[in-house]
């Protein structure tokens, strides 16, 4: 009978690494700690009635390789045995997948957890530098992605370890400062009267911007989708997207430069998700670091911590990966989110 366990041991190979998000379930397999993983075609969670079905007939009836454990990053709170997704209607069941998919030993964790494991050591190939700060210290790190929604993550160094983690720092209040700020945010949709930085700093938070500044300068909005505002924005074709690309910019400096605070990130914060890698060419603009740096009296501090956007495909599967290979490396807890046969 499967049952939770507080293990610390590492997981049996082969291990099958999972990055389960609301629209697409990204998955490979890790054979041995020093071989390459074996990727599979994303799958699309809409196709599939639940995780297993999706892991059995997209991953385990393409393969002879049988993994004896999975590690599975999932953007959904891990409080018992049942864990429901957020953004869509699958439901992780670590006894079941034990007992259906012939697995030994499964470990879910958070979807920005995974990412923040993936930051540990990016190769530059797989990192684009925004602003001129030289490369930061081996030191805590964060990663934040403006996607579906804002998935905050830190990683702190500590006794030679890398410690993820998880969070809800896409929900932090998100104020006005500046005289065109106060002209904009009363025309943005609150939750319950509260503007939280995810209320801007995802896709649909783009579209909120983007209406706001179409309602306080009196234009009938024309845009609908978050990649039409990018594209026009960055094409010039639309001064109101132009702007909304503008100030979504100046608010994840903000944001970005808050969470470096924080776990007072000498190591570097990274914009992951691919809002991030579309807009790389307006945060390299003067917008993004400025409102990053602009945290006095630590103006200086902020000066000296260097910013990234993650452009690795697959981040939260290397990320997964790496701890899989080297748990010892990293601090990661088990506790109530492992479970065994």
């Amino acid at each position: 009978m499967p049952k939770p366990s507080n293990s610390e041991a590492p997981l049996p190979f082969p291990i099958l690494i999972g990055d389960i998000g609301g629209t697409n379930a990204r998955f490979s397999i890790l054979v041995d700690a020093y071989a390459e993983p074996t990727q599979f075609p994303n799958v699309r969670t809409a196709d599939y009635e639940t995780i297993d079905e999706a892991i059995q007939k997209g991953v385990l009836d393409k393969t002879s390789l049988r993994p004896r454990a999975a590690i599975l990053a999932v953007a959904g709170p891990i409080k018992s045995d049942e864990i429901p997704l957020t953004n869509c209607d699958w439901v992780v069941r670590p006894m079941q997948m034990i007992t259906g998919l012939g697995l030994e030993d499964v470990l879910v964790v958070n979807d920005f957890e995974a990412q923040a494991l993936a930051i540990a050591a990016l190769s530059d190939e797989h990192r684009e530098r925004i602003g001129d700060t030289p490369d930061g210290l081996i030191a805590s790190r964060v990663v934040l992605g403006p996607g579906t929604g804002l998935g905050v993550g830190g990683l702190v160094h500590a006794q030679h370890t890398w410690i993820a983690v998880p969070g809800e720092g896409g929900h932090v209040d998100l104020g006005p400062r500046s005289k065109r700020d106060l002209e904009l945010f009363p025309h943005l949709e609150a939750i319950e009267g509260r503007i939280s930085a995810e209320q801007i700093l995802c896709g649909r938070g783009l579209v909120n911007l983007y209406h706001a500044i179409c309602t306080a300068d009196g234009i009938t909005p024309t845009l609908k989708e978050p990649a039409d505002v990018t594209s026009h924005a960055l094409a010039g074709t639309d001064k109101a997207a132009e702007e909304t690309v503008s100030l979504f910019s100046t608010y994840l400096g903000r944001v970005a430069g808050d969470m470096a605070l924080i776990f007072m990130a000498r190591g570097g914060v990274y914009l992951s998700g691919g809002i991030s890698q579309k807009i790389i060419p307006a945060l390299k603009k003067p917008e993004f670091r400025a409102g990053f740096e602009d945290k006095a009296p630590h103006t200086e501090l902020m000066r000296s911590i260097p910013t990234y956007v993650v452009t690795h495909p697959l981040a939260a599967l290397a990320g997964l990966a790496s701890y899989a290979r080297m748990p010892t490396s990293f601090g990661v807890a088990t506790e109530g989110r492992r479970w065994r046969a």
